[in-house]
């Protein structure tokens, strides 16, 4: 992997993280400034949700600073110059889920652009 390929990982790695850090959750703004305008979600509810939709469940609550997500297996490729794609594995409080998303570099930074949860035994 190149450095730029490194730095690229990194960055949706942290943007990843940031969404999953409970005071970012609950602020809408902040939550908007790391999702791509046409964001897609394919939840492990098996609900779809788009940009404005998803801040339901972001500033619902189910994520706390007393109960964080626990994230393992954390891994990024680049798929193309500006394109990241993510697998990990979240529990939120027993609930445990694969998660994968797609990062793509944009005038204003990384952002989400895609994600699905799949359920895990």
């Amino acid at each position: 992997m190149t450095d730029q390929d490194e730095r690229a990982v990194q960055a949706a790695i942290d943007g990843e993280l940031r969404l999953l850090d409970p005071e970012v959750r609950a602020s809408p703004g902040l939550v908007l400034e790391l999702l791509d305008p046409g964001f897609t979600e394919f939840g492990a509810s098996g609900r779809r949700w788009d940009a404005v939709s998803i801040l339901t469940v972001t500033s619902g609550g189910s994520v706390s600073a007393e109960s964080p997500v626990q994230v393992s297996e954390m891994s990024g490729t680049v798929l193309a110059p500006g394109l990241v794609h993510l697998t990990y594995f979240a529990d939120n409080q027993g609930r445990r889920v694969w998660r994968s998303s797609l990062w793509r570099l944009t005038e204003t930074g990384w952002r989400m652009y895609f994600h699905q949860g799949t359920p895990a035994a």
